[in-house]
Formats: C-alpha cells, structure tokens, sequence
C-alpha cells in the first residue's frame, strides 16, 4: 500500500509555490519524514503570463505550457494535481481535460469553504488580481449559492495588482501594504462579511495584512485538500 502523490503545477510565482509546500507540510500530521507527503513540483516560473493573456490579449498563452506541466507530473507519478495560482484556474477546464487524473479546483474548494464555515453569508470581498475580477472566477463559484462578490474600486484595485507584482518582483514595501489594507477597508466599506484572499501570491504576505473581519486564504485551503486527499485514501503498488 502506498500513499497518493500530489503534483503541484507550480512556478505561478516560485514563491507562491513554495509557500503553498510549506503550507502543505504545516498541515500534515507528522512524527518523522516518513509521515509528510511526497510532492511532485514543476516549480516553471516560464509560464507565460496569465493576467497578460486575460487583460492585454497577449498572443503568448498560458495553456499549452500548463498542459505539458500537467502531463509531465502525471507521467512522472502524481495521483492528482494541485495549481496554486487563483488566476491560472481560468484554464483549469483545458488543464483538466489533458490528463487522467483529477486537478484540485482551488477557486470551488475556497468557496465551498467559505460557506461551510460562515453558511449565513451574504457578502464576499476579493482580495485578487485583476484578472480574477474580470474573468467573473468566483461570482462564477459564489453565484448559485446566493452569495455577491465584491471587489475594491478601480484605483485601489490598481494599487493591489501592483502591491501583487512586486511581490513577484521581490520589491513588497510599506507603501505596498498600506494600499492592501487600504483595499481591505474598502471590501468592508462595501459590506464585506468575508475576506477572500484570492491570490496566491498574496497569500505568501497575509500575515501583515489588518484583518478586522472573517478571512479565508485560497492558499490555505488548497494545501488542506492537499493533505486530505492524500490521507483519505491508500493505494496499491510499491
């Protein structure tokens, strides 16, 4: 009997993907090495850009790369596969469709999540890229379970995209966390009940972020699938 095996698609940034292994190992009910999970990681930081593919009409797309990611990790051994990044999950229909095993929804797990645990609510505020917003993931999510999205005014989600690019760029400052907390003021100004951070490479600064009101990291809950998928199920093979 052996374990299942997660791949990760991953490189959506490095960081983020690192962040969600640590994640993942934070969750894990361990004693010694052999009781953490056995992750498969492309760590490809070539994917071309998504938010370029969503918002300029770069002519560069995303999906054949993330195709050949997903196939190589089902070749190599994965049981299932992980994406962390919010925004790639745009493509999850045709990442899903190239291999035969099961791609991990983050966008359905954290919204499956959130109304697991706050069943009564009425508005959820995305911290996110742009491409997010724009794209409709998680109304898509939310909207048969009765609930609105909202998301902060032009200017300020202006200032939370490049707060998200500089975290990329490794160039995260004060200015940049004062103007998420600013967005955040702004989510709940709009009646925000939860705070969805949507967005993986925000998940990797969360910690910093003021948070007055219940908060879900999309990160969090991918890596907590992560686990459970592995323990929930024992295989057979060597």
């Amino acid at each position: 009997m052996r374990q299942k095996t997660v791949g990760i698609i991953g490189g959506m940034g490095p960081e983020a993907t690192v962040d969600l292994m640590q994640r993942v190992i934070k969750a894990t009910p361990a004693h010694d090495d052999q009781d953490h999970l056995r992750m498969l990681v492309d760590n490809n930081p070539k994917v071309p850009s998504r938010i370029k593919a969503l918002l300029e009409g770069s002519s560069e797309a995303p999906v054949p790369v993330l195709v050949q990611m997903a196939r190589d990790l089902e070749r190599w051994g994965a049981d299932f596969l992980a994406m962390p990044c919010n925004t790639a999950h745009h493509f999850h229909p045709a990442v899903q469709a190239a291999v035969g095993v099961p791609v991990l929804n983050m966008i359905e797990l954290a919204a499956g999540r959130i109304l697991q645990e706050t069943p009564d609510v009425h508005k959820v505020g995305l911290l996110a890229s742009t491409a997010v917003i724009r794209t409709d993931l998680y109304v898509k999510s939310f909207a048969h379970r009765g609930v609105e999205v909202v998301h902060p005014g032009d200017k300020s989600q202006d200032k939370v995209l490049a707060a998200i690019r500089s975290i990329k760029a490794q160039t995260f400052s004060s200015a940049s966390l004062d103007a998420l907390n600013r967005a955040v003021d702004d989510l709940i100004a709009r009646k925000a009940e939860v705070i969805l951070i949507a967005c993986t490479e925000l998940s990797v600064i969360a910690k910093k972020l003021q948070l007055s009101v219940v908060t879900c990291d999309s990160a969090q809950v991918l890596a907590e699938a992560i686990v459970a998928e592995v323990m929930s199920a024992q295989l057979d093979g060597c």
